[in-house]
């Protein structure tokens, strides 16, 4: 069983959190309704996403061995064959679609049916085109957010969209900067070749700039001033400058610059995550 879970990348399951935030911004995240709506989405865009990295493992188990640590994948390493993971896979399918049909909203199954899509495009060869391949990362995220905003029938503020934006596009620069910096453009992937390394930090500090400077302005929006709590949504803009902050000293180090274990790894950074979280519920629900 244990290969299996490794396979559908389970802990990666934290990226569909997003799926949460216009619903818990909205300050409506213990509407029964809703939330079961969003739960049942939540469960419905995991299964999606271990096809994906299903299909993409199939695909890159030649290259995969080639790699120092992607070399212990399950289909890599032998611990699975393709004929069970493409099994595995149908049945996911299966489950997602049954899902998505309790939710009854078509335009959320079309977003989960693009996002899928997409993904399979980059596991066959959009991964090797430069900044597509980029594109492609940081339009997960941003289908994530606008599938929770779908189903739970709540429109994201334009402040919040472009946090999003450029938080995932400096994730997304990170990850390749931090793969070209340990592989060095070889086998593994491609696309490396293309990226000169002063691009990717220039792009990483511009990113994470805007990241700063949007999510500030959200917080100090007129908007955002009258519908949570009179303004105080303010107070959590230090506390998201300490996340990216130490973020960015993690990614400076040995990472591979994959989001979910620098942050799993770095037992400050996640603390800090939940500091976040928890100033966020008493804002908008204590």
């Amino acid at each position: 069983m244990k290969p299996y879970l490794k396979l559908m990348r389970v802990h990666h399951y934290i990226k569909n959190l997003l799926i949460f935030a216009a619903l818990a911004c909205s300050g409506q995240l213990f509407s029964s309704g809703k939330f079961l709506l969003n739960l049942a989405g939540f469960a419905a865009f995991c299964l999606v996403s271990s096809i994906v990295y299903i299909i993409n493992d199939i695909r890159d188990s030649e290259k995969d061995r080639m790699h120092p640590v992607k070399c212990k994948r399950p289909i890599a390493s032998g611990q699975v064959s393709t004929g069970n993971a493409s099994i595995l896979a149908s049945i996911l399918a299966a489950a997602a679609a049954g899902l998505s049909v309790w939710i009854g909203d078509p335009m959320a199954g079309l977003i989960l049916a693009v996002y899928l899509l997409i993904n399979i495009a980059y596991s066959n060869g959009l991964k090797d085109v430069p900044l597509l391949d980029i594109v492609i990362l940081v339009s997960g995220f941003l289908l994530r957010v606008l599938y929770g905003s779908i189903v739970s029938d709540i429109v994201i503020s334009n402040w919040l969209y472009l946090t999003v934006l450029v938080l995932a596009m400096y994730l997304s620069l990170g990850k390749r900067r931090n793969e070209l910096k340990q592989l060095g453009g070889g086998k593994t992937r491609k696309v490396l070749k293309a990226y000169p390394i002063g691009f990717l930090e220039q792009g990483m500090t511009m990113c994470l700039t805007l990241t700063n400077v949007f999510y500030t302005l959200w917080a100090m929006d007129d908007a955002t001033a009258e519908r949570y709590s009179s303004g105080r949504m303010v107070l959590t803009v230090p506390i998201v400058l300490l996340i990216t902050m130490k973020y960015s000293m993690d990614v400076e180090g040995a990472s591979d610059g994959d989001p979910v274990e620098v942050v799993l790894h770095d037992a400050v950074l996640l603390a800090l995550c939940i500091i976040y979280l928890a100033a966020m519920m008493m804002i908008l629900y204590a």
